[in-house]
């Protein structure tokens, strides 16, 4: 496993491989383009403006209630006035805010094959902010380790999604031997209490996590979703589902930095593992549940064409829905076809 970055007193990045991680960063975003983005042409067009819709301020028209409207919308003086509901429409803009908050922390360095949570991370990313820009929105980030560390102001055009890409690989792993941290798991509430506070317009969100975190995240993600658009998207590894029989194993805290040795061949053991993840599979539903956000789930052995065209009938979906609806819960099968063509 890889672990968060070294502390803020650690040298700097030298020029040679500034340079290395920018061929590195144009290398993936070629790629993409290449063989995926090629693979999804057309995918949102048509359907672009109910996928991606902007938010106006210059009022367009009032139009009577209906099941699927946002309840913000009610223009409460004219429904008092004749005994109606009506909804207010704005004159929508077609370009959009979209703000990526990464954890990068210990635990999204994890991964059981030949990737790990954090290349499926980049790779979603590059994928995701490319599609956009290409429209002319502007995309940006807040990256957190062991706390939010870094801002990627939003902006659009290539450049844009290939210096993201850059920030993100040039983010160096843990030295091996770094002693544990005293603050345990990451903390997403403050990444989401810091995206709240600086995010002034009505934004497109991305949310990219393993949600291995402290608790207490739901609620300050709910609050970040009565304002803007919130997507979760959640990255999985099959082995933190279920252990085979490795035998003798020393594990890691990828947070914490604590190791133990645990005997993966007693089959009580693996139960054991495999029902807290169900336990914890069933805490974090409830607690995207009660935040209201909808979720994308991403696995290391998945391809990322399906998990984007899965984002695309979600979106679809949402825009069916109610703002103040439940949310809306995509779990990919248990075996997709995997991201090595990437």
């Amino acid at each position: 496993m890889r672990a968060p970055k070294p502390p803020p007193e650690a040298a700097p990045i030298e020029a040679s491989e500034t340079h290395a991680a920018l061929g590195e960063a144009d290398r993936l975003l070629r790629r993409l383009e290449w063989k995926v983005l090629r693979r999804l042409d057309g995918l949102l067009e048509g359907d672009y403006r109910t996928l991606f819709r902007g938010q106006g301020l210059d009022l367009a028209d009032l139009r009577e209630y209906q099941f699927h409207d946002d309840v913000r919308y009610i223009d409460w003086n004219v429904t008092a006035r004749i005994q109606v509901p009506h909804v207010r429409e704005f004159q929508q803009d077609r370009d959009i805010n979209v703000w990526f908050l990464l954890d990068l922390s210990g635990s999204v360095h994890f991964g059981a094959g030949e990737f790990s949570k954090r290349d499926l991370l980049i790779a979603f990313v590059a994928l995701m902010s490319r599609l956009l820009t290409r429209h002319g929105n502007r995309v940006g980030a807040l990256v957190c380790g062991d706390t939010v560390d870094t801002v990627i102001p939003a902006r659009s055009g290539r450049q844009q999604v290939l210096q993201l890409v850059h920030r993100l690989l040039a983010r160096p792993a843990r030295p091996t031997g770094r002693p544990a941290r005293a603050q345990g798991d990451t903390d997403l509430a403050e990444l989401f209490h810091r995206a709240g506070s600086m995010m002034r317009r009505r934004s497109l969100v991305f949310v990219v996590s393993d949600f291995i975190a402290q608790p207490g995240w739901s609620e300050p993600l709910g609050r970040l979703a009565q304002r803007h658009e919130v997507l979760a998207v959640r990255l999985t590894d099959p082995l933190e589902a279920s252990l085979p029989d490795l035998g003798l194993v020393m594990f890691e805290d990828a947070e914490t930095g604590e190791q133990q040795l645990v005997d993966t061949h007693d089959p009580g053991f693996r139960r054991r593992f495999e029902q807290v993840a169900q336990d914890r599979e069933a805490r974090l539903r409830l607690a995207f549940g009660d935040a209201g956000v909808d979720v994308l789930e991403l696995a290391t052995d998945e391809d990322l064409v399906v998990a984007v065209r899965r984002f695309v009938e979600l979106r679809k979906l949402r825009a069916r829905l109610s703002a103040g609806g439940g949310a809306i819960q995509s779990r990919p099968p248990a075996a997709l076809a995997s991201t090595a063509p990437l």
